[in-house]
Formats: C-alpha cells, structure tokens, sequence
C-alpha cells in the first residue's frame, strides 16, 4: 500500500511502498536544485521514516530525465545577500542539518544519483550507504568559480577521498563520470540508467530489507567497474596535490609540466584566489576532525561569511547570469590574499549565530 505524505505539487514527495519509504526530489525545472522547502520537506520525511518500525529502507531518487541534484538555489542566496535579510542563513542551516541527520540516519539510504550531482546534490548523495550512479552521473563541486568553496560537509568527504582527490576536485571544480566515482569510493555501485527503474522495484519488493537482502539486489544490477580515467593520472594526483598550500600546488603543476597538469593547472588559476586558499584551508583542517558535525559548524560560519566578499555576487554574475565566464575576482591573485583576511572568514561565530545539528527527541 502507497501512501503519499506531501503533495504532488510540492518539491519533494515521500511514499511508503511495502518497507521502503522513497524521497523524491520533484524540481525539474530547476534540475532539482535544493531550497529551504525542499530541505524542511526532506527533513520531515526522513524524522517520520526513521520513527516507522514498518520501514527498513529508505530510497532517495528524483522525477524525470534530468537530474539529480545540481546545488543549492544560488540565485535566492544572491537575492537574500542583496536584501540583508536571514533566508540565506536560514537555508544554509536547514541543509547542513539535512546533511548530518543523513550521515547519522540508522536505517539504511539507497540513492540514486542518476544525472548532475553537484554542491547540495552532493550534500545529500554522500552520506548515503549506497550511491548508484549510472551513465548520466557528472559528480562535481564547482564553488570556487562562484567564490565559494565545497560545503555540504565538503570538510569531512573530500580530505578523505584517495589519492588527494579531494583537493583535485575542490579546486579545478572538475566533473567525474561514474567510472571515477566508483573508483574513488564517491559511488558504491555503477548501475545502466535503463535499468533503474527494475532495480527500485525489486528493492521494493524485498519482504524484508535488511543489509544482505540489499547489497544482493544492488550487486545483481551492477555493472562490473569499468576503467576509471582518472586512475591513469593517479601518481601526479598524488604528487601534486600533497602540496601544503594554493602556491605550492600550481608551482608542482607547473613543474611536473604534461598536458594533463597543464589542463589542471590552467583550470585552478580561473578560480577565485580567496575561494581557492579558502578550499584548501577547509579540507586542511577538515582532515584533522573526527567529528562530521565539526565540520558542517565550521562550514556554516565560512558560509555565511563568504556570500558576503565581491567574489561571490561577482562569480555568480559571470556563471549564471551574464555567462560571460569572465570574472572579475577581488582580490585578484593569491598574492593578494591576506592570513588576516582568511582568518576573519575562519573566526568561529558566537554561541547565539552558531550552528548546530537538529535537536530530535
């Protein structure tokens, strides 16, 4: 028996088929990117699944061709910034809250990451215990070329990828299929977009979810891992990006000089100076948490912080808006770049304007 619990005019719909409860993202025409709706809706879907002692799996999916998630609405943030009011504030703390209560949610997350998955699509793919890409998957965190940096719990995932790939990613904003994602550890199972559809019928037939029950059903669907490009390249991943600063990294780039460095090189300078130095100090410190939450407080104040420098209103003009992909970035190298200024966008917020994860009895 189905039960719909939102409508289907919202942006996101949950249902409940036999013990599967399935979030599906219903913003199309935005490529599903999340808003603060989306993200309260979520977050009561998953509070009234997790409290269900009929439902054992949860699926995350969404509606239509296109998809899955392409960010956060950056457009309301930029108004929100313009007008001086608390919206922007008030999404960023619901979807980092989104984000903590899926890393800590005790019942299996199957989610299919069919199509763009980008800033807040990231957010809620990677705690999941299951990610399934397909064919269509394009996984990136592109922020620096908006003068952000990779939030979402960026801190957490992206220091502990392998071979440094997570600084690759946080500062070229480079784009990965799925063969890269499964071999990065970004995707758990690669799974032919034609086939998806069988796949959640068949986890929704299960007369009882449990783990091997799952991890039977998604092997029998998965594709055998394909060659990944990007393990070609993975000693200059590794060489290059074990640099300790911005500077050092374009300097081994530079250094190691084949046309794959160059590429990669070439890409990092385009970035915003502050958004670059800004990344690499996040995943820095984020690689000495033990604590995910840690991390996502720590995002909060950057975030806040951050939507507020030229660089942002000034990358998303030139992404977004004008798409003249010519930003005019302030300060304009890395040179530029004070420690006092890092540091200011660094300094914790006071106890009252501090995040903190959702409070559920």
């Amino acid at each position: 028996m189905t039960r719909v619990t939102q409508s289907a005019q919202e942006p996101i719909t949950m249902q409940r088929e036999n013990r599967v409860g399935r979030i599906t993202l219903q913003r199309p025409e935005a490529l599903h990117a999340l808003d603060t709706r989306m993200c309260q809706l979520a977050i009561h879907a998953l509070l009234e699944l997790r409290a269900d002692p009929a439902i054992d799996l949860v699926l995350i999916d969404h509606a239509g061709e296109r998809g899955f998630c392409a960010g956060g609405d950056i457009r309301m943030i930029v108004d929100s910034v313009r007008a001086g009011d608390d919206a922007a504030a008030q999404f960023f703390r619901l979807e980092y809250q989104l984000d903590e209560l899926l890393f800590s949610y005790p019942k299996p997350v199957v989610v299919f990451m069919d199509g763009v998955v980008m800033g807040g699509g990231v957010g809620i793919s990677l705690p999941c215990r299951y990610r399934i890409a397909s064919e269509r998957t394009r996984f990136a965190m592109p922020e620096v070329g908006i003068g952000l940096f990779p939030d979402v719990g960026g801190s957490w995932h992206l220091p502990r990828l392998p071979q440094r790939s997570g600084y690759w990613l946080a500062t070229t904003g480079a784009r990965i299929a799925a063969p890269d994602c499964l071999w990065l550890g970004i995707a758990t199972h690669h799974v032919p977009s034609p086939a998806l559809a069988a796949l959640k019928a068949a986890l929704v037939a299960l007369p009882r979810a449990d783990v091997t029950a799952i991890e039977t059903t998604l092997a029998a669907a998965a594709l055998q891992p394909q060659q990944a490009p990007l393990a070609a390249h993975q000693a200059e991943l590794a060489e290059c990006f074990a640099a300790d600063s911005v500077e050092e990294l374009i300097t081994r780039l530079e250094l190691h000089g084949t046309a794959w460095t160059t590429a990669q090189r070439d890409s990092i300078v385009s970035k915003s100076p502050q958004a670059l130095k800004v990344a690499f100090r996040l995943l820095q410190a984020g690689a000495q948490l033990r604590d995910f939450s840690a991390g996502l407080a720590l995002e909060y104040g950057l975030a806040l912080r951050c939507v507020q420098q030229p660089d942002f209103t000034e990358g998303v003009r030139a992404t977004l808006i004008d798409r003249d992909q010519a930003p005019r970035w302030r300060p304009a190298t890395l040179a530029e770049v004070t420690q006092p200024q890092l540091d200011a966008l660094f300094e914790p917020l006071s106890e009252a304007q501090a995040w903190t994860p959702l409070r559920v009895r």
